[in-house]
């Protein structure tokens, strides 16, 4: 059966909404015409017909308003304020702004919590902790990401763990957790592989004289550590090689995309284009009437996909199903779901979601570490002091060395905390709040997660840092994310010791005026942010770096 397009769709969907506007004008007519004799003429009826929708429209927006209020009363409460119009401006420059900066604005004069008005639908936001606490852990049962969540994300994550509520959530759930065992994800091998072929790579192109796009090496890095952990089998992105420049004359004369780089690049633009529906709400069909612009792009990420999974099955079902659901040291994320379901929609979905959160969440975390390395030297120093005393220039770092890391691991939660790669709740805002993190929170400080502050801030409400969610959805990779940045922080620092920003070389990275003139930053950020379904660098984040003589 071929699916309709997402306008008819939605037409479909919605067509009572958009009956019953003109039905009750022609009722009442046609009531009026009954009793009272009166005859209307035909333009009149077609003109009350028209402006019956936004009479219904404002009518209905009025009650539901009035219900809410009442709803609230009843519970003891009262509603948060609804922002002016005026107050919060969807148009214009946003993409030239800070993330959130009219959020940052809008928070000043209405306070944390508050009501937007986006396409008619009310939207409540917060970075409140004890809200977000609520949603996530001790009123869990009640808050889902709902129909339309699910539907504006269906073409890219289908029936994964991301996109899934109640029963089917938590089927996903133990599906998964039994993979991210200590055992598994401090096996290093995958790491150490990929990591030493991106340094060698950054080494070469820095010999040449050129800049290196940290953000493009990281993404290829945990591309392909991610789909060889998922599926035994990786994409291949580093042998693509790096891209030069923007600037230089190598890169002017490029004119093709290399083949290995199609999984990734088409993966990307699926993500963009998901997360641009969130802009119309469940209205976004509208904006692809005739062609699921996600669905389109999936073709070069299921090429690579299906035929691992088509052949994967027919094994699975040669040799029957494997009773035995420990995890060994040879499973990958695909052999064990195979061991609890067979079927292929359940399974294609549940890779590619783990996939998208696996790569996509720690290479921005080490985007972002990068970049605050090499404008705090300071900080780069004392953790590379860290690196050679307890692990030194050459070894590959064990488990217990990261877990025994405590100023590296201060590092990553500091970047984490100003920089979460999934901002949704509002996270980017409350991790940034001085009144919840201190006078200082805008400013990029390791030892906040190391020195008395903890106890003063962080111990006595542990909701205001959710780099990785919490309550029943906390992220099952976490440790699995720590141990790949930290892993590859301490490989990067062991032949490199000085790192230098350099967005000049590639002008689309570098911020526009004002950039920084925002209640969110400090006013020295120089890293132009962007977000999709996470964050991430424009322009990628051009660096030069010093390989370390020996120590």
């Amino acid at each position: 059966m071929v699916a309709l397009p997402p306008g008819p769709r939605f037409i479909l969907r919605h067509l009572h909404y958009i009956a019953f506007p003109p039905t009750v004008a022609f009722l009442t007519i046609n009531i009026a015409n009954w009793l009272l004799g009166v005859t209307v003429p035909t333009w009149v009826a077609a003109i009350l017909s028209i402006i019956s929708y936004p009479a219904i429209l404002f009518s209905y927006i009025a009650l539901e308003e009035r219900r809410w209020r009442r709803s609230a009363a009843a519970h003891g409460a009262t509603l948060p304020p609804i922002v002016k119009k005026t107050d919060f401006n969807v148009v214009g420059d946003v993409e030239n702004r800070f993330p959130r900066d009219m959020l940052f604005r809008v928070c000043e004069k209405y306070g944390n919590t508050f009501l937007l008005e986006i396409f008619f639908v009310k939207r409540f936001f917060t970075s409140e902790p004890e809200h977000v606490k609520a949603i996530l852990a001790t009123d869990f049962g009640s808050f889902e990401k709902g129909p339309g969540f699910r539907d504006q994300m269906k073409s890219l994550l289908g029936v994964g763990v991301f996109n899934a509520d109640g029963e089917m959530w938590k089927f996903h759930r133990s599906m998964a957790r039994p993979f991210f065992s200590k055992d598994r994800i401090s096996h290093f091998d995958i790491f150490d592989r990929h990591a030493l072929d991106a340094l060698q790579q950054m080494k070469t192109r820095l010999n040449e004289g050129y800049a290196v796009d940290w953000q493009d090496l990281v993404s290829r890095f945990t591309m392909d550590s991610a789909t060889e952990f998922l599926f035994g089998k990786d994409v291949r992105s580093l042998a693509a090689g790096l891209p030069y420049p923007p600037t230089s004359d190598i890169a002017r004369m490029q004119t093709y995309k290399p083949e290995a780089d199609e999984f990734s690049s088409t993966f990307l633009e699926a993500q963009i284009a998901s997360s641009k529906r969130g802009r119309y709400q469940q209205a976004w069909g509208l904006n692809e009437f005739w062609k699921d612009k996600v669905e389109s792009r999936k073709a070069a990420i299921d090429k690579f996909i299906n035929p691992i999974l088509t052949d994967a099955l027919r094994k699975n079902a040669e040799k029957g199903q494997d009773v035995d659901s420990k995890v060994s040291e040879e499973d990958t994320l695909l052999s064990q779901l195979l061991k609890v379901t067979d079927d292929y929609n359940v399974i294609h979905d549940e890779t590619l979601n783990i996939l998208l959160a696996g790569r996509d969440t720690t290479a921005c975390t080490l985007t972002f570490a990068v970049y605050r390395l090499a404008e705090h030297p300071d900080v780069l120093r004392r953790l590379r002091e860290e690196i050679l005393e307890v692990v030194g220039p050459n070894r590959r770092p064990s488990y217990d060395d990261i877990r025994n890391m405590k100023y590296l691991r201060a590092v990553i939660n500091e970047t984490l905390r100003l920089y979460p790669p999934v901002m949704i709740y509002s996270v980017f805002m409350m991790h940034r709040r001085k009144d919840l993190w201190g006078a200082d929170a805008l400013k990029f400080d390791p030892d906040r997660f190391l020195d008395e502050r903890v106890q003063k801030y962080l111990t006595p409400n542990p909701f205001i840092f959710l780099p990785f969610n919490a309550g029943p959805r906390i992220c099952l990779g976490q440790q699995f994310a720590y141990n790949e940045t930290s892993f590859m922080l301490i490989r990067l620092l062991q032949q490199f010791s000085a790192i230098e920003f350099v967005p000049e070389v590639a002008p689309e990275s570098m911020v526009p005026p004002g950039y920084a003139d925002s209640p969110g930053s400090d006013g020295s950020d120089r890293v132009w942010m962007g977000n999709h379904l996470t964050l991430y660098a424009k322009g990628g984040l051009w660096v030069r770096m010093s390989e370390a003589q020996e120590e």
